[in-house]
């Protein structure tokens, strides 16, 4: 009697044992065998990080498209009409010219072209912000001497002012002084009226402009020796 009940509890006990040792079947898999795509670990998740990854090189910042976050002053100079011929006629577009400041001793210029006026002037404006120089002003309201500027077949003269003299110039000089931050100053154009070759001209007379201060660094002395 004895030996039948072990024999009958035998291979019960060899089913269990069977049972234990078989690997439990994995969840993350689907009906035909392979890994489910909404499982924990499937590919599902990883498919959608990459959609994500890619969305995000949208809101990078570029570099220098950020104007530190101060105010600037923007001047429209001149804004004209322009045509490129090309095989099939003429394609016109428009050129821009625009001053841009900080109206604290900062100022540039810039222009460009487009098919469009509002994107010929954003594109101006952003090569003004590029080419942007400091120019030493004189109790923060002119210049601390006279200087003359030549570009093309355009001539200027600058003057400083005592206070409350103004901003005596007119055209494309008036907005960069203006732009530049100078409340009195006495200029002088002869020769040519493009306001490219004024501006230009302008420039080179305003980077001619020393401070008392950087002369006496240079020569290594103090300003009262000078």
């Amino acid at each position: 009697m004895a030996d039948e009940i072990n024999t009958t509890e035998a291979p019960v006990a060899a089913q269990d044992a069977g049972q234990a040792q078989a690997p439990a079947p994995d969840q993350n898999r689907g009906p035909r065998g392979g890994r489910g795509r909404g499982g924990p670990g499937g590919g599902g998740q990883n498919r959608g990080g990459r959609d994500n990854r890619g969305g995000g090189r949208d809101n990078r910042g570029r570099p220098g498209s950020d104007d530190g976050g101060e105010e600037l002053i923007e001047k429209l100079v001149h804004i004209n009409r322009v045509s490129k011929t090309v095989k099939g006629g003429k394609r016109f577009g428009f050129a821009a010219l625009v001053v841009v400041g900080d109206g604290k001793g900062r100022v540039g210029f810039g222009h460009g072209k487009a098919r469009e006026v509002p994107e010929a002037i954003s594109k101006a404006t952003a090569a003004a912000k590029k080419t942007m120089v400091r120019i030493p002003l004189k109790e923060g309201r002119t210049l601390h001497h006279d200087g003359n500027g030549h570009f093309g077949a355009g001539k200027v003269t600058l003057r400083s002012a005592p206070a409350g003299t103004g901003i005596i110039a007119g055209g494309p000089m008036r907005a960069i002084f203006e732009s530049l931050g100078v409340a009195d100053v006495v200029t002088k154009s002869v020769g040519t009226s493009n306001p490219y070759n004024m501006i230009r001209a302008t420039f080179e007379a305003l980077n001619e402009q020393t401070s008392p201060k950087s002369v006496a660094q240079r020569r290594g002395k103090k300003i009262a020796d000078l």
